[in-house]
């Protein structure tokens, strides 16, 4: 055999090893199943899960379970069995909240101030101050120079931050009221105030009622042990509306407040199900789809709607899964296929860091994961595809299967631009997939990426391009299709370590 000969032999080896089960020719076989994917079903079910009547989903709230509920029985008509604990299609875990108490009292002057009205806490805690009041300006080192700050309520005017948000990152102005308050605070109470007092600027004054909101909902985490572990603050930090400057200026203040903090457990959940592979070989392995059903629920009024829907984020990809579902019941892949419809993605991805600790399977039956948010917005022919460029992609193997699924199916073009780890909204690290790169499983990241109405209420199903969400949840399919009919799994590449 000549030498050209035999490379060209060992060449068609090569891919023949990493080529799907189904190949014929040298080609990937279209998936079987793709007309199980219908934009009617999509639709249909998106309006129910992204309707007023589930009320956001907020997790820990019983709206939250209501939608766990409707997912699991719209995977069990799909035709996909339980995967989660007990035999059931729910995997429970417990989230710990912490928030201000209502019994919490903020008065200047002695006049009171409304909690989450006129003040708000800024982080929750547990202390009692009745000191006087020493207003410093913009609080910054030359308005601090040579004055007495200890055992005061030291108040002072945020000012831009010194790691402030780029202008257009999605919920500016909440980010940079964040970072403004958490900067200036640091600085004075390590010049040891009992208490700090921030007054808005313009920027945070406009954003006060969004991000009390947000405040007075307090810190999630996972409740791993069953008891509390309450992170409190150790100098109190109440953030005041402009209104309140004049008052804080004039001479004689005093500042009396008792703060409380209250620990909650709360059930959160997420919805596991699977249709089992058709290679007794294989049928031990998943592909994993994986996506949140969960959203910001019921809050403050805009222009007269306070439900925060969620279409776009995610019930958008909680109805493709169970479109997927469908595909994958009607034609079985050689590999087992697992759906994961997180909880309480929202507080934090805690119900797919719950999940990466907790598996239902294996972990190590976990071939791939494919994740997806936010895929029914923006240009109709355009999308993304996360951790597809270092140093997010940790599976060159399992890109090149997402690329090739979309040159063969909806043909994006797609963005890389947001994979960059410079690119202002980290992105990468906002969705379902990161505890499953963390852990060492190769994991892709699907959207179409963020829009102005993200994270308002006027995220709602009729703003949805279903055709394009269809597109997008056939390059899903497609791609777990080829992920299950590969006799090799994809690999992790060496030496993935992300930047943060």
């Amino acid at each position: 055999m000549s030498r050209t000969r035999r490379f060209a032999f060992a060449a068609a080896l090569a891919w023949g090893a990493a080529a799907p089960l189904c190949a014929q020719g040298g080609r990937a076989a279209s998936p079987p199943a793709m007309a199980a994917i219908r934009e009617a079903e999509l639709r249909a079910d998106l309006f129910a899960l992204a309707g007023d009547a589930m009320r956001g989903r907020e997790a820990g709230t019983p709206d939250e379970l209501r939608a766990a509920a409707w997912v699991a029985e719209r995977a069990r008509a799909a035709g996909l069995e339980p995967a989660g604990d007990d035999g059931t299609y729910f995997q429970f875990f417990s989230m710990r909240r912490v928030v201000v108490s209502e019994r919490s009292r903020v008065a200047l002057g002695g006049e009171p101030l409304a909690l989450w009205r006129d003040v708000s806490v800024f982080a929750p805690a547990d202390a009692s101050v009745d000191a006087p009041v020493v207003f410093v300006g913009e609080g910054r080192e030359q308005d601090v120079a040579g004055v007495e700050l200890r055992g005061k309520a030291v108040a002072a005017v945020l000012t831009p931050p010194r790691d402030a948000p780029p202008r257009g990152m999605s919920l500016w102005a909440r980010r940079y009221t964040r970072a403004a308050l958490r900067e200036r605070a640091a600085f004075l109470a390590r010049q040891g105030a009992a208490a700090v007092i921030l007054v808005s600027d313009s920027v945070a004054e406009g954003d006060f009622d969004a991000y009390a909101s947000s405040l007075a909902r307090g810190t999630y985490a996972l409740d791993s042990v069953g008891v509390s572990q309450r992170r409190t603050a150790q100098v109190p930090v109440l953030w005041v509306r402009r209104a309140a400057l004049d008052r804080l200026r004039a001479p004689g203040q005093r500042l009396t407040a008792t703060l409380a903090s209250e620990s909650f457990v709360y059930p959160s959940v997420n919805v596991v199900a699977r249709v089992r592979g058709s290679d007794p070989a294989l049928r031990g392995e998943y592909v994993v789809f994986s996506g949140h059903h969960d959203h910001d629920g019921v809050r403050f009024p805009v222009s007269g709607d306070s439900i925060f829907n969620g279409a776009d984020d995610n019930a958008t990809v909680s109805v493709a899964l169970l479109a997927i579902g469908r595909a994958f019941a009607r034609n079985p892949g050689p590999r087992s296929a697992l759906f994961v419809w997180h909880g309480a993605e929202e507080r934090g991805l805690l119900g797919s860091r719950w999940y990466v600790d907790h598996p239902t399977v294996p972990k190590g039956s976990l071939v791939a994961v494919l994740n997806g948010d936010m895929i029914g917005r923006n240009a109709p022919d355009s999308a993304a595809l996360l951790g597809s460029t270092p140093p997010h992609r940790n599976s060159a193997a399992l890109v090149r299967m997402a690329r090739d699924a979309n040159a063969r199916t909806a043909r994006f073009a797609i963005d890389t631009t947001w994979d960059a780890p410079t690119h202002p909204e980290f992105w990468y690290f906002r969705s379902d997939h990161l505890p499953y790169a963390q852990a060492g499983i190769p994991a892709i990241f699907f959207t179409t990426l963020l829009h102005p109405d993200y994270h308002t209420p006027r995220d709602e199903p009729q703003r949805i391009d279903v055709a394009k969400l269809a597109r997008m949840t056939r390059w899903m399919y497609a791609t777990g299709w080829a992920v299950a009919a590969t006799p090799g799994r994809p690999g992790v590449d060496p030496g993935f370590r992300l930047e943060r």
